[in-house]
């Protein structure tokens, strides 16, 4: 059998990215997947996947992005699965990366996009699904801010607002290449937010963003119309949508549904539902 797996080290970045590049639909560049498998954060496993190789050639890849959280005063560990991806001929291999993943010891993993098929087997392996539940609001030039309300994206002016945890969480995402970045300030509250913008699409026709993550849940929900104002207004984006677990409430005027493609699984020995975020995650990283 000339066919192994080998972990995704430093010297092998760049021809698993050309392999991406290649054989993945999106139009990500090589150079982009290289930035994205090099985590602007400081991650405690020292592989970035898998990869499946015939002799010398690149025929398979798994991507992983590894993270040391701490979640309620606990240190834990956590591996996001991310772009998997294996030639035809070498489909019966396939198996062998998620095996490879999954094997590693004290790991919580996460799977925050799987297509249809990499969800089904998420289910047989053990990953319990989250709720995805979304809410979306529509963009609309209101007139003016409140006096009281302020939103930057200046990297200066996030710096200086955020203290603490908040702080140390944007200074990990900044150079993340999906990960864009505003503040809001409302008196003595501030809120940090995370998104990434989605282009359009054959299915979708407008642009949007998603909302990754906020560090005060209320305080978005109250500021959601001026958000959406400051991101119609400096971006060109007609909608804001976020799933209720990361923001907590409906937005309104909203809608509220569920969409049959958005998926997010996760498994772990202990961990809540509650307990698991997007953040040091290939959302961050990957701008498809």
């Amino acid at each position: 059998m000339t066919v192994r797996v080998s972990p995704i080290m430093e010297h092998a970045i760049r021809p698993v990215a050309e392999f991406l590049a290649k054989h993945m639909h999106g139009g990500v560049s090589a150079d982009a997947w290289a930035q994205a498998m090099n985590v602007p954060w400081d991650p405690p496993a020292s592989n970035h996947g898998f990869m499946l190789l015939d002799g010398e050639d690149v025929v398979g890849a798994y991507l992983a992005f590894y993270s040391s959280r701490v979640i309620d005063g606990s240190p834990e560990q956590f591996c996001n699965l991310g772009t998997w991806c294996v030639l035809q001929d070498y489909r019966l291999h396939s198996l062998r990366l998620t095996k490879s993943l999954l094997d590693q010891p004290d790991l919580h993993f996460t799977d925050l996009s799987p297509g249809p098929g990499v969800a089904k087997l998420d289910s047989r392996l053990g990953f319990q699904t989250l709720d995805s539940t979304i809410t979306e609001m529509r963009a609309v030039p209101w007139p003016s801010l409140p006096r009281d309300v302020a939103i930057s994206s200046v990297p200066d002016v996030i710096e200086q607002t955020l203290t603490g945890v908040d702080l140390a969480i944007y200074r990990d995402h900044r150079d993340a290449a999906a990960a864009q970045h505003l503040v809001i300030r409302a008196g003595s509250e501030s809120c940090h937010v995370i998104y990434r913008k989605a282009t359009p699409g054959r299915i979708r026709k407008v642009p949007f963003v998603w909302i990754l993550h906020v560090s005060n849940p209320a305080l978005f929900v109250k500021s959601a119309r001026h958000v959406a104002r400051h991101l119609l207004i400096r971006h060109g984006v007609l909608a804001v949508r976020a799933e209720l677990r990361v923001i907590g409430a409906p937005l309104q005027p909203s809608s509220v549904r569920q969409i049959p493609h958005v998926r997010r699984m996760y498994k772990s020995p202990y961990l809540k539902p509650d307990q698991i975020d997007y953040l040091y995650s290939e959302l961050c990283c990957v701008q498809w």
